[in-house]
């Protein structure tokens, strides 16, 4: 700071100075911030904004249940498991290129991904609109997207705003393809890059227009999901054969006391238990009311079904596009970049490199302000990453941020001499290696 802002007085950098002014900044000057900020970067960095990827997520927040002065958080379903606290959600969409965030909002915890998707394509497609205005270049980009966005309105919309896309179902939508084995001679090995993947591709009618799809078979995917699926089966069997003993515990009179468990509490105990994806398909449970109201259950895993969701529904995915042209490799490639968006979202919550947390606000106009910087703050970081590595150091986020940390500036004040008024300065770096060097080469931060 001193380097950039050296007549700055230190009282005026304190964080309760920040604090005072953050309400000057209203939404809509937050909006016109951003958009001057990244149409500087999307200019002198060159970014590719072919491909954007679209994805949301939430924030929990420790404001107080009865602070009126938030409206922006509100208790949902909290991707973290904390939903018995009042949350924040953000939205973002960020390029393949680097990850370099967009475009972003922060609104209310407890509204839903699909709903308010349509809200962000529009408000999206206004700024990337206005986004060059003669600066930059704005090509036509193809969004990726998960599908906890789809819906039938939302597909209506990003065609009405010719908004080309990638996006996917869920298998139960078109249950003809998710049947269809694992093995069938439909699927067609997708070549290098995409080991262990094959495809196949038809046009179905999706939300009412005729699209593309392309079903995918992943055998890391499978192999992960089958891992999933045993541990699920494990404790579910665990926590069955508990009921299963209670009630029997009842019916033999070993337990006598407390209020008897009827078929329909019984029931509905198992549907919690079997909650989980497959489940209630490969685990059979009967109940059987017998003298004295009382309930037995017999339950075990059905090979046969175990057998039958292996050799379809596991390690398969339906991408939808309305990209025609593509060939299946593209599209699926294009699809698998979802992921970098949730990296972003891993980095942003976490508490050591993270930019998010703490959130040391709880109004609206504060909370606002600290997703602006906090997505600055990402922007950094993304562009200081995509320079080391097209400096040619492939080196992980967390490495580079680690060797950045470790280097330190230092300035030495040496005490006037004769008749000289002004204190000397001399700025330098502390020792670093050959490694840091190099960064400070790539990024920029010699000692001038």
């Amino acid at each position: 700071m001193i380097r950039y802002i050296p007549d700055a007085r230190e009282a005026a950098l304190t964080s309760q100075r920040f604090w005072d002014h953050m309400d000057r900044i209203d939404s809509e000057g937050a909006s016109q911030i951003w958009q001057n900020i990244l149409r500087g970067v999307v200019k002198s960095e060159e970014i590719d904004l072919s491909s954007l990827l679209y994805d949301g997520t939430n924030f929990y927040t420790f404001i107080d249940t009865f602070n009126i002065r938030c409206e922006i958080a509100k208790r949902g379903k909290n991707k973290q498991g904390r939903t018995n606290l009042r949350q924040v959600s953000y939205a973002l969409f960020c390029s393949t290129d680097g990850h370099i965030p967009v475009f972003y909002d922060v609104y209310e915890g407890n509204r839903h991904d699909a709903k308010q998707f349509p809200q962000m394509l529009e408000r999206f497609h206004s700024f990337y609109k206005d986004l060059s205005q003669g600066l930059c270049k704005t090509p036509e980009t193809t969004l990726v997207f998960d599908k906890g966005n789809n819906s039938e309105p939302n597909c209506a919309l990003l065609d009405s705003l010719q908004i080309k896309y990638v996006g996917s179902v869920k298998l139960d939508e078109h249950k003809d393809l998710a049947m269809i084995s694992n093995n069938d001679p439909a699927f067609v090995p997708c070549g290098p890059g995409l080991e262990g993947t094959k495809a196949f591709r038809v046009k179905r009618d999706v939300y009412g227009k005729e699209m593309v799809l392309v079903v995918t078979y992943n055998q890391n995917l499978f192999n992960t999901q089958w891992l999933t699926l045993q541990n699920d089966i494990e404790k579910a069997l665990e926590s069955l054969s508990l009921l299963h003993q209670k009630l029997e515990d009842r019916i033999n009179g070993i337990v006598t006391r407390g209020k008897a468990p009827t078929r329909e509490s019984s029931e509905n105990h198992c549907k919690e238990i079997l909650s989980r994806q497959y489940l209630k398909r490969i685990v059979d449970v009967d109940f059987e009311e017998i003298a004295e109201k009382k309930v037995r259950m017999v339950y075990g895993v059905n090979a046969d079904k175990l057998q039958e969701v292996a050799d379809t529904y596991l390690g398969k995915n339906i991408i939808i596009t309305n990209r025609e042209d593509w060939d299946n490799v593209k599209v699926i490639r294009t699809y698998r970049s979802q992921f970098m968006i949730e990296e972003v979202f891993k980095e942003m919550k976490d508490r050591t490199t993270g930019s998010w947390w703490p959130l040391f606000h709880w109004t609206d106009s504060k909370i606002r302000v600290h997703g602006l910087y906090c997505t600055i703050a990402l922007l950094l970081r993304a562009l200081a990453i995509r320079r080391v590595r097209q400096g040619g150091l492939h080196l992980s986020t967390k490495r580079i941020l680690s060797e950045l940390d470790e280097i330190r500036e230092v300035i030495n004040i040496y005490p006037c001499k004769g008749k000289q008024k002004v204190d000397r300065k001399q700025t330098v770096l502390t020792r670093t290696s050959e490694l840091q060097q190099k960064l400070i080469s790539i990024l920029g931060l010699e000692v001038h």
